[in-house]
């Protein structure tokens, strides 16, 4: 999911965002901002690292797949319906 259509999900345009990061800005100060912006990248990785590690359990869980043998070699003989007596 892209970052533009993470923030269409919020309704979140130019004008709000500037407005949200003018009030970040006022509330933690300019020294503040990169060591906040540096340990929400960090967790963002550890989000991202920790959710790839359960897809690939996932994945290894999974049993494969039953292979799929020749579909004629494994039919009966039928046998005829229609018997002359």
């Amino acid at each position: 999911m892209s970052s533009a259509s993470l923030l269409a999900v919020f309704g979140l345009g130019g004008p709000e965002l500037l407005l949200i990061l003018a009030v970040v800005l006022l509330l933690f100060g300019a020294k503040k901002l990169p060591e906040l912006a540096k340990g929400l990248g960090r967790s963002v990785k550890e989000f991202k690292k920790a959710s790839n590690e359960v897809e690939e359990e996932e994945q290894a869980a999974k049993p494969a797949p039953a292979p799929v043998a020749n579909a004629e070699a494994k039919k009966p003989e039928s046998t005829s319906s229609t018997s002359t007596h």
